[in-house]
């Protein structure tokens, strides 16, 4: 590291790495397709364990069938395997867009809700969840999203010690300011799929070498 950012604080080096990631990936954004809210819900449960470029292979068809939360609720449960077997563990997934639907009809007039807590409430929804519909589908911001990329980025760039997602979260927002709290998780996301992979990270390419702890040459 170059000794100015090893001087500094976590907070600023926090900052640095989001002004640089920026900088590399303008306009980076949500990768999931949709068009509604409830979409957005269901796209992001399929996302788990799965790529998005996978999800939006098979979002298309399942939301021309069915494309809001009544149908979603009433949609008949193999029939809706089939349509997401290929994002993996599809009957798990299943049981849970249906549930959260069926509970967004029952408890909240057809409507997603819009707080954290509310969101929590739906079958299969976790705070990586809500945090993403909450950012994207309302422009509401109440957290970091923690995936695996988020994970992974946040401990080898010495911003967390913590292994558990809520414990990297909270570790997050007290270095960022709350309005840069999703920008931070998607641009995160964006470099851990372009350079910080998990098994080879292109070090000797990437922008943030010289504020990263775990950075190497290639020998």
């Amino acid at each position: 590291m170059s000794s100015d950012l090893s001087r500094a604080s976590p907070k600023q080096r926090a900052r640095s790495i989001l002004a640089i990631l920026k900088d590399t990936y303008p306009g980076a954004s949500c990768t999931l397709n949709y068009q509604t809210p409830v979409q957005l819900l269901v796209a992001t449960i399929l996302s788990a364990q799965c790529t998005d470029e996978r999800v939006n292979k098979v979002t298309p068809a399942l939301f021309k069938r069915f494309p809001d939360a009544l149908s979603l609720a009433n949609a008949d449960v193999e029939e809706l395997q089939d349509l997401i077997r290929s994002t993996g563990f599809y009957r798990n997934k299943a049981k849970h867009i249906q549930g959260a639907c069926q509970k967004i009809m029952s408890d909240f007039a057809g409507f997603v809700p819009q707080t954290m807590a509310e969101l929590l409430t739906l079958p299969g929804v976790a705070r990586k969840t809500a945090n993403v519909v909450l950012a994207h589908g309302f422009g509401v911001i109440v957290g970091v999203t923690v995936d695996t990329h988020v994970k992974r980025l946040s401990q080898r760039l010495g911003l967390t010690k913590h292994k558990e997602p809520l414990k990297i979260e909270r570790d997050l927002m007290a270095l960022l300011p709350q309005p840069e709290w999703e920008n931070f998780s998607i641009h995160l996301i964006y470099h851990g799929r372009a350079i910080c992979q998990a098994r080879k990270p292109d070090c000797n390419n990437c922008v943030l070498f010289n504020i990263c702890p775990s950075s190497q040459h290639e020998i």
